[in-house]
């Protein structure tokens, strides 16, 4: 496995957490790397980086941020957004992992892209449903700005220095699990 190959399995890795937060901004700014050739995508995605995919995702991308400053919209995206996540994330590890035979990118893919991107996406909604039943949704866009905030963190890490993506989505996804631990119920031992 050639250190091209890594970089670009970090780079998957670190834009399919992005997806967990923020579903279409990952993709435009995956679009805007091939556009401006920073980031050469496998052949059968080089349509990710045309100028209509530019545009279309840019404009995605802002109506989902914005939509998540909505109150109950914000919950009706991530009945949505749960499962094109899981989509999403694999489609991004996809296009960007360079040099594997098919069965290693498709099984790369949909287990650490496509599992990452929902594990995050998943924890993302329970929190905001947590910051309802607690807030009336009044912290809901709080909640909104921290996730569109580590989206944009870690998507431009991932495009710009993708290991440090993957240490950034290791340190996320350990936080997200301590915080499931402390919140899931426990067993009595009767």
């Amino acid at each position: 496995m050639t250190s091209e190959t890594i970089i670009s399995i970090f780079l998957g890795i670190g834009l399919a957490a992005s997806v967990g937060f923020r579903v279409f901004l990952p993709l435009f700014a995956l679009s805007l790397a091939s556009y401006f050739g920073l980031w050469e995508l496998n052949d059968s995605w080089q349509w990710i980086g045309s100028l209509a995919a530019v545009i279309t995702l840019g404009v995605a991308t802002l109506i989902e941020i914005f939509a998540y400053f909505i109150p109950w919209v914000d919950h009706l995206l991530d009945g949505f957004a749960v499962p094109l996540a899981a989509i999403a994330g694999t489609a991004v590890m996809v296009s960007t992992v360079a040099d594997l035979d098919p069965v290693v990118t498709w099984s790369l893919a949909i287990i650490a892209g496509g599992g990452t991107a929902t594990a995050i996406k998943g924890a993302s909604a329970t929190s905001r449903l947590a910051s309802t039943a607690t807030t009336g949704g009044l912290a809901n866009p709080i909640v909104s700005t921290v996730e569109t905030g580590t989206a944009l963190v870690v998507t431009t890490a991932s495009i710009f220095a993708p290991i440090l993506a993957v240490v950034l989505v290791i340190v996320i996804l350990f936080i997200i699990f301590r915080i499931y631990r402390k919140l899931r119920p426990r067993r009595s031992n009767q």
